[in-house]
């Protein structure tokens, strides 16, 4: 993936920490989908006094992205920190990767862990969910 594109996703990315809702943990999530046209889908996470019903930032973009007719992806960046502090990489729960399996190939799909346009990591869906079930385990 080109660099230009890559810190363009993780200013994105960045820019949702100020939309992010977490008056309970404190910890701001913010991240950037790239779809397999190249359209970027952004998302923050948003929690709730019942727990249960937050969202993190990885599936409010893929719900955004899905709900309007996206289903092919390439990327997603996720930047996340205490406070919206990037100290160190926030990688995707299990949640938000299993919803990665059902929308992306685990073997081309990359995850981009950012704490800065000059310190990120890339990784497939496959090393971050190495027995991931998907789609095609129900064939």
């Amino acid at each position: 993936m080109d660099k230009k594109l890559i810190e363009e996703m993780i200013d994105l990315a960045i820019e949702q920490l100020n939309y992010s809702y977490t008056p309970y943990s404190g910890f701001k999530v913010g991240a950037a989908l790239l779809t397999k046209e190249g359209k970027i889908y952004k998302g923050c996470n948003i929690e709730n006094a019942a727990y249960t019903p937050t969202n993190c930032a990885e599936r409010t973009a893929f719900f955004k992205a899905v709900s309007e007719g996206e289903r092919a992806f390439q990327a997603i960046c996720v930047v996340g920190g205490k406070d919206g502090i990037l100290t160190e990489y926030a990688a995707p729960c299990g949640v938000c990767r299993q919803v990665m399996m059902e929308f992306c190939d685990p073997n081309t799909f990359q995850i981009i862990l950012a704490t800065s346009k000059d310190q990120y990591e890339i990784f497939t869906l496959k090393e971050l969910l190495p027995l991931g079930f998907g789609p095609n385990n129900l064939n």
